[in-house]
């Protein structure tokens, strides 16, 4: 049997439910205790209960927080990418497929979406040129 985790994170919306994962008993049952609550948005760890945590076990949620956010930010430009895959395969919907049934179903929805997003977009981009920062644009990848 492969070694377990001393520690499991179940996953919730803002961040995770921490157990202690112990088989230290005559039957070898997995039992889990829990013994804090971790909010990655605010960075909060609270202790289940009456519990305090060591400071090793602290250190292992802080560590466990960090990887969280690197994996959920990676998810988000994934997700924003994908978007931009999704735009391009609209506009070559409309152009070759659509009828006029569906552009009525989509048209007033998308071009308030797109004007919304244009609007941010280009508001962004004159905060950055006005603050002076010059990083060059990522070219287009072949994802």
């Amino acid at each position: 049997m492969t070694e377990l985790p001393e520690y499991y994170f179940r996953i919730r919306e803002n961040g995770a439910a921490v157990f202690r994962i112990s088989t230290d008993n005559r039957q070898r049952r997995i039992e889990m205790e829990e013994i804090a609550i971790v909010n990655i948005r605010n960075g909060n760890i609270r202790p289940h209960g009456e519990r305090a945590l060591s400071d090793d076990e602290t250190a292992i949620i802080e560590e466990w927080s960090i990887a969280r956010r690197a994996v959920l930010a990676e998810r988000d430009i994934d997700d924003i990418h994908r978007a931009i895959d999704h735009l391009n395969l609209t506009t070559h919907w409309v152009q070759s497929r659509a009828s006029d049934a569906d552009l009525e179903d989509v048209t007033d929805r998308l071009l308030l979406a797109m004007h919304d997003l244009r609007s941010l977009l280009v508001r962004k981009k004159a905060e950055r040129l006005n603050n002076g920062d010059t990083t060059p644009t990522a070219q287009q990848s072949p994802a």
